[in-house]
Order: structure tokens, then C-alpha cells, then sequence
């Protein structure tokens, strides 16, 4: 009999769950910048593991939100965990218990369902300090299991895999073995553009702006084109990705070109646009083009 089943990936902005995602499915499937909030909408990553298929839901981090797009992140990060068969509370073990991961731990305990706890970042953090620190963790919420890993080394990933392949529910697998996300290229492609915004911008400017591709076509050579449009907020954000006689933008199309080539393992001709849109981020067909369900005003 064959296991199949859902593992919410939940915690707080930068906690490390898109680097974890990455590392569990041996691809790249989601992008990952040193800043906070970086996912926006929830990204699959598919492992088949002898007879069990996991199906790991990179979610947003969890965080206060004040604009529509951030309450559509937050939706999406509880929606995932609400849908999950396990749920993996991810911390920082750096940051360690901060209120945000005791709220997030209490809201969890609250809905019920399996539920284990995984200290990340463990190669930054003193030997010493990590037993005390999983046992004040273990209390917050009845966790089946704690772990301690590093999603950036790989260290303590294989007793986690052994503990999700083994309490998935019986059942058919749910996408074809060879599938490793359910990520359409389209969608991929704004994703490798927006990472490197965040990548080569500072400041506002990475959550100001948003990316959506426009065409997405095969050529009979077997190249693809694809043109994609950047939404900024305001014009002062729109110079600065532009920069100097169009260097910054063609410098972020470069790298996002030589990204997806590796990715898509055929070369890329990448346009990119950018166009100023004032209020984007309330804008419910902007909010389901970056993969979210836009909330009620």
C-alpha cells in the first residue's frame, strides 16, 4: 500500500522554509533571498520516497499584515496549514522563541492535528544552547517530534523525511513520480525575475513590485521566449530598477535568464517591462496572478 499526503511548512518570515523545501526535494522549487517574506504564495514540492509520494507546501511566513497582499499571504499560509496532514512548525533557532513563533505555536495547538517542531539553522548556533532551547520549544504545542537541522547544510533533513514518509495516510499517489512541483513555467518565471529583484534591490523596492508573465512561448528551435511585466508602486521605485541607462534592469533579465536556462535546461530569450501601478497590491487580479486568493476588502 502506497502513502500519500500534504506537510505544511509554517513559521514566522525567514525562518528558512523555502531553503528547507529546496533541500527536501533535491530541486529548486521555490526562490529564496536573505530577505524576509520572499514567498508570497504557496509553492508544492513533490518527493517520492519508496512508497509514500510527500507533497511539501512551502507557505508565506507569518507575519502582522497591513495590505490586502500581505492578509492574501497570511490567508495562504493558514489555508496551508489548515489542508495539511502534517504540519511543521519551522524556527529559527538563531532568533529562537520570539512572540511571533509562540503565537503561530498556540494557534497551531489550537486547530489540532499532527504537528512536529524543527529547529533550523542549528550549524549557526552554539552546540550547548540548542538542548535547552528544543525543550522550552517542545512545551509550547503537543509536537509528535522535534528536530533539530540545517536546511543550508542538510544536517538532521534525513530523520525528518524517514518521519514524514512513515505518517502519511494510505493512499494513491495524487501526481505522476517524475513530478516534482505543480509550479506552471509561467509562473516560474515571474518567480526567478521577482527573486532577483529582491536579490539586487534594497530597501522597498522588492516588496513594491510584482512580476507576471505576459507571453510564455516555445519556439520551433526549441527556445522559449517569454516577456514579463514588473509592477512598481511608484515612479522613484520604477527608476531604480531600471537604473542608470537600463543597467539594473538588464542586469537583474541576465541572471534571471541564466537561472531559468539551467531550470528549464533549454536556452531563454527574457524581455522584461516595467510599468508603474499605484495601488497594486489591493488589486484582486494582481493578488490571483501572483497565486493568491485575494481576502475581502
Amino acid at each position: 500500500m502506497t502513502r500519500c499526503g500534504f506537510i505544511a511548512l509554517i513559521g514566522a518570515p525567514n525562518a528558512g522554509k523555502s531553503t528547507l523545501l529546496n533541500r527536501l526535494t533535491g530541486a529548486k522549487i521555490s526562490i529564496v533571498t536573505p530577505k524576509a517574506q520572499t514567498t508570497r504564495a504557496r509553492v508544492l514540492g513533490i518527493l517520492v520516497r519508496g512508497g509514500a509520494q510527500m507533497i511539501f507546501v512551502d507557505t508565506p511566513g507569518i507575519f502582522p499584515p497591513r495590505r490586502r497582499l500581505d492578509r492574501a499571504m497570511v490567508e495562504a499560509a493558514w489555508n496551508g496549514a489548515g489542508e495539511a496532514d502534517l504540519r511543521l512548525l519551522l524556527v529559527d533557532a538563531r532568533q529562537g522563541l520570539t512572540p511571533a513563533v509562540r503565537e503561530i505555536a498556540g494557534r497551531l495547538a489550537a486547530t489540532g492535528g499532527r504537528l512536529a517542531l524543527a529547529l533550523n539553522k542549528i550549524d549557526l548556533v552554539e552546540r550547548r544552547n540548542l538542548l535547552p532551547l528544543a525543550e522550552e520549544a517542545a512545551r509550547l504545542a503537543p509536537f509528535d517530534e522535534v528536530f533539530m537541522l540545517s536546511a543550508q547544510t542538510g544536517d538532521g533533513v534525513e530523520a525528518l523525511l524517514n518521519y514524514c514518509a512513515a505518517r502519511l495516510p494510505e493512499g494513491p499517489f495524487l501526481y505522476p513520480e517524475d513530478e516534482m512541483t505543480d509550479l506552471p513555467d509561467r509562473q516560474l518565471a515571474a518567480e526567478i525575475v521577482r527573486e532577483q529583484i529582491f536579490l539586487q534591490t534594497r530597501d522597498e523596492v522588492p516588496y513594491g513590485a510584482t512580476v507576471e508573465t505576459e507571453s510564455y512561448k516555445e519556439q520551433p528551435d526549441g527556445r522559449v521566449r517569454i516577456e514579463a511585466v514588473i509592477y512598481v508602486a511608484r515612479e522613484g521605485q520604477k527608476a531604480i530598477l531600471i537604473g542608470a541607462r537600463g543597467a539594473r534592469i538588464k542586469e537583474i533579465g541576465s541572471r534571471a535568464r541564466r537561472e531559468l536556462e539551467r531550470l528549464l535546461e533549454t536556452k531563454v530569450d527574457l524581455f522584461l517591462r516595467v510599468a508603474e501601478r499605484p495601488g497594486w497590491d489591493e488589486e484582486a487580479a494582481r493578488l490571483r496572478a501572483a497565486g493568491l486568493e485575494p481576502p475581502p476588502r
